[in-house]
């Protein structure tokens, strides 16, 4: 793919010159729960290697999310079919399903239904289909509970240590988070979602590397990376996480599905669009300490700003 294609193809995070927490969810365009990228093969096979080697770090689940389980299993499949006919179908004989996923050239008969019927539970086997993290939040009590989920590129959490947690007890690390009452007028917006009426947001970090799974359990692999970028290696080494979050109320169990599609660009590649590279300039230079601090940015955050400073004067040149 080329540095044009790949651009293009970049959910770019950013609104404005200055960054701080907020409820940026927009309604989507397009009521589509997931994508298909050209990374698919590759990323799919790394959640499976990841499932297989590390499932109760990858997949959790609690005993009554079942049905809302095979409701996200019928909401994916049909938009796979409707969005990427070509690459996938379903054929229905009352609760009888074949699903046929055609990249990867897989077939899977089930009864709807019926967990028994598949090879793992439903929210499970489905991850395995597409790219993105799924989260399931039931709703109960007056309040949103991370009931179920498959989480195989986590940024800096882990499922099962928030497994059961409500959303404010989820979201309470975030600095500010309360005292702005960002937890309140979050949940609230959540809490009122409808049915048939999908919400999208975007949320972004810098990464020392270009891994996708970055667990609380493997921080120890990839959080001394932080130590290693320079002005001269960050182009190339510091990678610009973004992660595509769409959120669908689930109409039967009242649930609510995270999808959550992690894309990763080098700064290298993202800061050859000149507008982009300018703006997450401003950004980096005024993000105050305490984002500065939670998005772990404090070991390299000057490194990175010295390399777009370099990066600028390199565009400026050719310009002229």
């Amino acid at each position: 793919m080329s540095r044009m294609d790949e651009l293009q193809l970049f959910p770019y995070p950013f609104k404005e010159d200055v960054y701080r927490y907020s409820n940026n969810s927009i309604l989507l365009d397009e009521p589509k729960s997931i994508d298909i990228t050209p990374t698919y093969v590759e990323e799919i096979k790394i959640k499976r290697d990841l499932l297989k080697q590390y499932p109760e770090r990858c997949y959790q689940s609690q005993s009554h999310t079942i049905k809302g389980q095979w409701e996200i299993v019928e909401l994916l499949i049909d938009h796979l079919t409707v969005y990427y006919p070509n690459k996938f179908s379903i054929d229905k004989n009352a609760n009888g399903w074949i699903f046929h996923n055609k990249i990867l050239d897989e077939i899977h008969s089930f009864t709807f239904g019926d967990v028994s019927t598949l090879p793992c539970e439903p929210l499970d086997f489905i991850g395995r289909h597409v790219q993105e993290d799924l989260i399931l939040m039931m709703q109960r009590d007056g309040d949103l509970f991370l009931d179920a989920g498959q989480l195989c590129f986590p940024a800096n959490w882990s499922l099962a240590f928030n497994l059961g947690m409500n959303f404010k007890e989820i979201h309470q690390p975030i600095p500010g988070f309360k005292e702005e009452s960002l937890d309140y007028r979050i949940q609230n917006f959540l809490m009122r979602l409808e049915a048939g009426n999908p919400w999208g947001r975007k949320n972004w970090s810098l990464m020392a590397g270009d891994r996708l799974d970055t667990s609380l359990e493997t921080f120890d692999r990839w959080g001394q990376d932080r130590k290693r970028v320079t002005k001269e290696n960050a182009g190339d080494f510091v990678h610009l996480r973004v992660e595509d979050q769409k959120l669908f109320r689930l109409p039967g169990t009242n649930g609510i599905l995270f999808t959550i599609h992690t894309h990763l660009i080098s700064l290298e590649e993202f800061t050859s669009n000149r507008e982009w590279l300018l703006q997450f300039y401003n950004i980096l230079k005024e993000l105050p300490h305490h984002i500065t601090d939670y998005k772990g940015l404090g070991l390299f955050k000057n490194q990175v700003i010295a390399y777009l400073e370099a990066r600028l004067q390199e565009i400026g040149e050719k310009s002229e």
